[in-house]
């Protein structure tokens, strides 16, 4: 017997009783950043490797070892997108939106790394991104993190969420404290794990975000990057944290905070959480000032923020913002024998004419009257409309109210969609 097939690890599907928490979550999300007057932009899932490895960084722990990367039939490198920055920056440059332009972006989509899969991370997932593009100082990003806020606040989990910020300067005052960083851990390296014995050498920065609880006392005598911020960085810095104050934003500075990702300067940001134990970022991004440059277009300041949808939902669920359960319809239609069907179908078809933004189901497969009321309870209606004979010779229709105690009523088609109007 062949073995059955099932999907790959780390790759789910989304099934019927979860798709309307993830349309609630995706609506919330466009309906946000389009009060802020950002546009949508969709790019392919497949880029060629180079964008990656010129954009992230070729000794980051996405490239080195998470990338699902493959030749085609021409031999050409080609990965399936691991974020969502670098593609939105290519398309940018490729099109002709960046130079000399304001761009406001957003993007929504799957994203794919081969990591080990755990709740809330898995190497299919799905991300919500914005990016900006040709704006320079701290307004547009405090723009972004005020959006976030606002996020929450639409979610109804503001006070689930903390906002902790950092600045990681330019890039000399970056390489400067890398050394000092360097040098410091050096003289501790035998109080290093693995994993950051390993990064001492390619990307010294990821130590500052260790989970090892011996690593981060240790760093509790490290060099500290605000202290080789130059004039122009904490300028920009002191703005943004007083522009958030003046919005009413709380934050926390944190002087570890760095991303994952070679391309950021100056702010980084990330939104946690502790409901969800170890996946505790929800939301993370920064200032990215030198990527364009960087990948061979006139240099342009840029700026912007992604989150995982699936933790998002997750978190969400852990704090039960979800209603128990969607319904599948508002009004079951339901015919009482073959006859009624062609009056059911017309009835079914006026309902929706007349009820645009109500899902109206109508009974399919024949049975009987107490199984096609089972199957309308199932599917969450509210009312049923019954038809039969006598119904179909007179035009009329039986509403039934499917909950609370309202008695079933007889009327004239003309007449059931104010008849719904007063249940509502």
């Amino acid at each position: 017997m062949s073995k059955s097939l099932q999907a790959i690890r780390g790759m789910n599907d989304c099934l019927p009783e979860q798709t309307y928490r993830w349309q609630y979550v995706e609506s919330v999300l466009r309906e946000v950043v389009g009060q802020y007057g950002y546009q949508e932009i969709r790019t392919p899932i497949v880029e060629s490797t180079e964008l990656f490895k010129r954009s992230i960084g070729e000794v980051t722990d996405i490239v080195e070892k998470e990338m699902y990367t493959f030749a085609d039939r021409n031999s050409d490198s080609l990965t399936l997108r691991p974020e969502g920055t670098a593609s939105c920056v290519r398309a940018g440059i490729q099109h002709g939106l960046l130079y000399n332009q304001q761009q406001r972006l957003w993007y929504m989509g799957p994203m794919f790394r081969h990591e080990r899969p755990q709740k809330g991370r898995y190497r299919q997932f799905h991300q919500f991104g914005v990016e900006t593009f040709g704006i320079d100082g701290p307004d547009i990003d405090a723009e972004i993190i005020i959006m976030t806020a606002r996020l929450w606040k639409k979610f109804g989990i503001a006070d689930q969420v903390k906002l902790q910020l950092n600045s990681l300067g330019e890039t000399q005052a970056r390489e400067d404290f890398k050394q000092a960083l360097v040098v410091y851990l050096t003289q501790h390296k035998d109080k290093l794990d693995e994993d950051s014995t390993r990064r001492l050498s390619s990307n010294p920065l990821r130590i500052l975000d260790s989970k090892n609880a011996d690593v981060q006392a240790l760093l509790n005598d490290a060099p500290v990057l605000s202290d080789y911020l130059d004039e122009e960085a904490t300028k920009h810095f002191n703005g943004l944290c007083e522009r958030l104050s003046a919005a009413g934003i709380e934050y926390e500075l944190n002087p570890r905070l760095v991303r994952g990702l070679d391309y950021y300067n100056k702010t980084v940001f990330e939104w946690v959480t502790d409901s969800l134990g170890a996946q505790g970022t929800v939301c993370a991004g920064g200032r990215y000032d030198g990527l364009v440059a960087q990948l061979g277009a006139k240099p342009t300041p840029a700026v912007g923020f992604a989150m995982g949808i699936e933790r998002l939902v997750l978190l969400l669920e852990v704090l039960e913002s979800f209603e128990k359960s969607a319904s599948q319809a508002y009004v079951y239609v339901s015919a009482l024998g073959d006859d009624c069907i062609d009056y059911a179908i017309e009835v079914a078809e006026y309902l929706r004419d007349k009820l645009k933004d109500k899902p109206i189901l109508m009974h399919c497969g024949g049975g009987n009257f107490k199984k096609q009321l089972k199957r309308a309870d199932k599917a969450g209606a509210d009312f049923a409309v019954i038809l039969g004979e006598t119904e179909k010779d007179k035009g009329s229709v039986v509403l039934k109210p499917l909950r609370g105690q309202a008695d079933q009523v007889e009327i004239q088609l003309g007449e059931l969609i104010n008849e719904l109007e007063k249940f509502s």
